[in-house]
């Protein structure tokens, strides 16, 4: 097996293994071998440096890349998360701590249909979700503390 460094047309650098040069070049050909993080077929081999060290070094390296790689698709996820839940929130009415009474108009017919956020405790979710009405949580996001 051969591990080949690899590049993105979006500049997204992972890993792949291979049998052979040979082996990438026709997965590559038939689309077949894609970017981890943004699904692009437009993947070549990136430059390379030998790599001469003990296994100890590169289980080290190869749990740095992998954490490395996670952290940029962790933020990428988290970005699209925080756009989803700003576009949420600016389409819709903060109700507060009168979200189930709320939730149960609108359901019931008592006030017009209208996207809500507010506070509920599990006990009132769980009634609200036995009645048939649909709710979901916002999430917290790591950087919404700081």
């Amino acid at each position: 097996m051969i591990k080949f460094s690899l590049i993105c047309e979006n500049d997204h650098d992972f890993d792949g293994w291979f049998s052979s040069s040979e082996d990438f070049e026709k997965q590559q050909k038939k689309a077949l071998v894609q970017c981890p993080f943004c699904d692009s077929a437009k993947v070549e081999k990136s430059l390379m440096a030998p790599s001469v060290s003990t296994s100890r070094k590169k289980e080290a390296r190869s749990e740095s890349l992998a954490m490395a790689a996670m952290d940029a698709k962790s933020q990428e996820l988290m970005a699209e998360m925080r756009k989803i839940r700003d576009k949420v929130l600016a389409n819709s009415e903060d109700v507060g701590e009168k979200f189930p009474e709320e939730a149960r108009k609108i359901h019931y017919g008592e006030s017009d249909p209208k996207g809500i956020y507010g506070q509920a405790n599990v006990e009132e979710v769980k009634e609200l979700l036995d009645e048939g009405i649909a709710v979901a949580p916002i999430p917290a996001l790591p950087d919404d503390a700081n």
